[in-house]
């Protein structure tokens, strides 16, 4: 039996306490595609890309919008590779004016560019400083700069703090998330020197609040990952500010070549790493494994106690979102008819989060990306648009479209290569939804 199997029937004998997903009625109404008008933010011949799709890159009066801007190539960053940080003015013909230089970036998330919570003047993203990963906050107003001794993966919603990790461990165990280094030595398995720190971004002191030997050590129901290697991503602050989510990654061989020596396979599939998705208050107490079957993605807070995410819950193998409670095992599926694949999923400001925004991954022989908007009282899906990927831009490299909203909710912002091969910014307009 497997050790999941075991688990499962475990916890139906002891009956444990779950919320059975919702089961939707009738099948969810579908808004065929329309015209939404769409812009096009910048061009060729350089590369320009926002990155995640939980970061702030939209000014609260939603005329400055932030990107990164490199040249076209199809590798991993190296520690020369420089990326320019810049600001597109929409009540200025689209004006691009470059803020800075850093080499601290991947193709997935940037440098974690974005603007500082409640500020239309000050920005944020990382860089690095004679060898050493730091964060640069930059007045645009001003063109004056504070260097931090640290990097940034989060901030908290009320800008004072900042929340990083090890960014070369997590570029060593996922490339494309983090930064280059000249240190190819393997890491630790699970340290207890470094994990999430918190950082003062007025003082720019820090604390270790979490490390990776706490998370090693914390109880897994389907099996012990004590003895693996571990690394943290995808970390987000709830909007009271108060607690925070993260996936713990870890598998039993530190890269796919010693796995590839010891087992004679390719390291793929279920064997590239176990997902644990964990909340933690932002001073480190109260950990909690929210979801250990080892298939944890995208996700968003659902107001402070409560997250939206892709995954397979523990009691069963069907992946779809859904909406966890935090500090508890209680879950129901969100979207079932037409939240069907994985995406980067977020809500749409100012909709008391009804509205859903969404991606999909290149899908069939055509590489379409699907962007579209998901209403939950009424399970409609509105489709903004269908977007070719080429196949060039893959794997690390790959352009997620990635799609953000503007602070009042009327505009959605997204990255794509559909039109000229190169990785570019543009906008839709959704003021429309509002008035459905």
């Amino acid at each position: 039996m497997k050790r999941r199997d075991f688990v499962l029937d475990s916890a139906k004998v002891a009956g444990a306490l779950l919320l059975s997903p919702v089961q939707l009625s009738g099948l969810a109404s579908f808004i065929p595609e329309k015209e939404f008008p769409l812009t096009k933010l910048t061009n060729g011949p350089k590369q320009h890309w926002f990155g995640y799709y939980d970061k702030r890159q939209v000014d609260p009066t939603g005329r400055y919008v932030l990107g990164n801007q490199v040249d076209l190539f199809f590798r991993s960053p190296t520690i020369e590779d420089k990326l320019t940080v810049g600001l597109i003015d929409l009540e200025n013909n689209k004006l691009w004016t470059p803020l800075g230089e850093t080499t601290a970036w991947g193709w997935q998330q940037g440098c974690m560019l974005q603007w500082l919570p409640g500020s239309s003047a000050e920005v944020i993203w990382n860089s690095r400083v004679e060898g050493k990963f730091v964060s640069v906050i930059h007045n645009i107003r001003s063109n004056s700069q504070r260097i931090l001794p640290k990097p940034i993966y989060t901030l908290s919603p009320d800008g004072r703090y900042g929340f990083g990790i090890d960014f070369g461990r997590l570029q060593f165990f996922r490339p494309g998330y983090g930064y280059a280094t000249e240190d190819k030595n393997v890491p630790e398995k699970a340290p207890e020197d470094t994990g999430i720190y918190r950082i003062d971004l007025k003082s720019g002191a820090s604390e270790l609040i979490l490390s990776y030997a706490d998370l090693a050590k914390l109880d897994s129901p389907l099996g012990s990952v004590a003895e693996n290697y571990h690394w943290i991503n995808h970390l987000l602050v709830n909007p009271a500010g108060d607690r925070m989510v993260f996936l713990n990654r870890s598998r039993p061989y530190p890269s796919p070549e010693e796995f590839r020596k010891e087992t004679g396979r390719d390291l793929q599939g279920d064997d590239l790493y176990v997902t644990r998705a964990i909340t933690v208050n932002t001073d480190g107490s109260e950990l909690y494994a929210l979801n250990d079957s080892g298939q944890f993605s995208h996700f968003i807070w659902d107001g402070n106690e409560a997250l939206c995410a892709w995954a397979e819950p523990e009691d069963n193998y069907q992946k779809a979102f859904y909406l966890f409670q935090d500090k508890s095992k209680k879950y129901k599926i969100v979207g079932e008819e037409s939240m069907t694949l994985n995406g980067h999923n977020t809500y749409v400001p100012n909709t008391d989060n009804e509205w859903i925004l969404n991606d999909t991954y290149p899908q069939g022989k055509e590489r379409l990306q699907e962007l579209y908007l998901y209403h939950v009282p009424t399970k409609r899906k509105v489709v903004l648009g269908h977007f070719y990927e080429p196949k060039e831009f893959s794997g690390e490299w790959r352009c997620d479209l990635h799609p953000r909203c503007n602070p009042s909710g009327t505009k959605v912002y997204f990255d794509s290569t559909h039109e000229d091969g190169l990785r570019q910014m543009y906008e839709v307009d959704i003021s429309s939804i509002h008035s459905y």
